[in-house]
């Protein structure tokens, strides 16, 4: 393995150094990643399957069987409660007693996940699990990531002792990326995003070979195990005209100025949630609140939002613009809360939720605005204000449609979204509470 490529973090360097152009990676320093990364790739996606396959067992016994069992209705408004108070009760018990307490903050947390030591990862898994089976509003993003890289550092260390460790991170990562959204895009989307913001070492290219094989062989596992699917097959959307154009714009600009009001909030939130002190205090309030708001926002702001979105989207005008608004700042509420009382889990879905339900209340209220229009631009504007990721942003916004024809679209309406959000405080923060910028 001593051919590896280093993987090291890029560190500043002197403009005369840069005069000339730094040589590609030659080709057997770039094979011997391949083996490791397509291992990588189907562990993480695998382990990825089997807490989601956990997760919804658990959550067809506390949302049908016991339900049905007790002659109460399955989504009643005392059920809600009941089963999201005790979802925070439990998670409170795996964080206070659970050796290594689940793992850091989760405000604290993204995309890019720190390597947690092995003891640490059974309990945030077991919390991810009862929390996506519980009904927060929160994705399973953050934690695998977290736990892929832990598990991809510790094994790989011990496995090939002489790789580099920066290379089983962004490996994992990239695999698990790969893995929840169906297709490598995305996290070679991410990575070179990522790249761009630092000075790096070689072509572009070969920083994310390795990467690429390990998120390619995490979104074919999942895809040849689980056949997923992100089209919401929406009406499909003719040659774009003007008022499409100046749809996208608008819808794209206040998603992104609606969630930029949870960002802005979410310390504050997170302080008052603090003030409590325990887990045991602050997760059961919190799944308080979260049945609060599911009791008026109904069953489809539960959940991480991605199946919820499907119902939602096979009827576009199922519901009122009322309905859909309402959905929407509930949703973003409810995002809100379970980010900041503890659960541990992601934020892309639930906004991928506020932004479809955006989209569909712009076309509630004007007729004129094409479902696929507002779904798409609506997305765009809530996840660039909530994950700062633009090629990501852009990325899932199009997926959703499949629509060739909106990406041009997108690409219109993200630069005043981004001139709105960029500089600004992220949904995310530091050890102190204070927001990332």
């Amino acid at each position: 393995m001593s051919d590896l490529p280093a993987y090291r973090e890029p560190v500043a360097q002197d403009t005369a150094r840069h005069k000339h152009t730094v040589p590609a990676t030659p080709a057997r320093a770039l094979l011997p990643v391949i083996l490791p990364a397509l291992a990588v790739g189907v562990l993480a996606s695998l382990l990825l399957l089997l807490v989601e396959g956990a997760a919804e067992q658990l959550e067809d016994v506390l949302w049908q069987d016991l339900p049905d069992a007790l002659g109460v209705g399955r989504y009643s408004v005392f059920w809600m409660m009941v089963v999201l108070t005790g979802t925070g009760v439990l998670v409170g018990l795996v964080v206070w007693k659970v050796p290594g307490h689940a793992g850091p903050e989760p405000a604290t947390m993204g995309l890019d996940a720190r390597v947690l030591p092995p003891g640490v990862l059974p309990g945030l898994l077991l919390a991810t699990a009862l929390m996506l089976a519980g009904g927060p509003s929160l994705g399973p993003e953050n934690p695998i990531i977290a736990v892929n890289v832990g598990l991809a550092v510790w094994l790989g260390g011990r496995l090939l002792p002489r790789a580099p460790g920066p290379l089983w991170v962004v490996l994992a990562e990239a695999a698990t990326i790969g893995a929840l959204f169906g297709t490598p895009v995305a996290a070679a989307l991410l990575i070179s995003e990522a790249l761009a913001g630092r000075q790096s070492e070689g072509p572009l290219w070969d920083n994310v070979f390795a990467p690429l094989v390990a998120a390619s062989a995490g979104s074919m596992t999942i895809t040849l195990v689980a056949h997923p699917t992100f089209d919401l097959d929406l009406p499909a959307l003719g040659t774009p005209g003007w008022g499409d154009m100046l749809a996208a714009v608008v819808v794209a600009s206040v998603g992104a100025l609606l969630a930029m009001c949870a960002v802005r909030a979410f310390p504050y939130v997170h302080r008052a949630f603090g003030w409590l002190r325990h887990p045991m205090l602050a997760l059961p309030a919190g799944g308080v609140v979260l049945g609060l708001l599911g009791a008026l926002g109904g069953h489809l702001t539960l959940f991480k939002g991605l199946d919820e979105v499907g119902e939602l989207a096979a009827d576009p005008d199922g519901w009122t613009a009322g309905q859909f608004a309402t959905m929407t700042v509930v949703k973003l509420t409810a995002l809100l809360v379970a980010a900041s009382c503890g659960f541990r889990g992601g934020r892309i879905f639930p906004a991928v939720f506020v932004g479809s339900a955006l989209g569909l209340t712009a076309h509630a209220l004007v007729s004129g605005v094409h479902p696929s229009v507002g779904v798409a631009a609506g997305v765009l504007g809530v996840l660039l204000a909530i994950t700062r990721q633009g090629w990501v942003s852009l990325f899932v916004a199009a997926v959703l449609v499949a629509s060739a024809s909106v990406i041009a679209l997108l690409c219109i309406a993200s630069l005043p979204a981004w001139l709105l959000v960029t500089g600004r405080p992220q949904m995310q923060l530091r050890e102190d509470g204070t927001s990332v910028r």
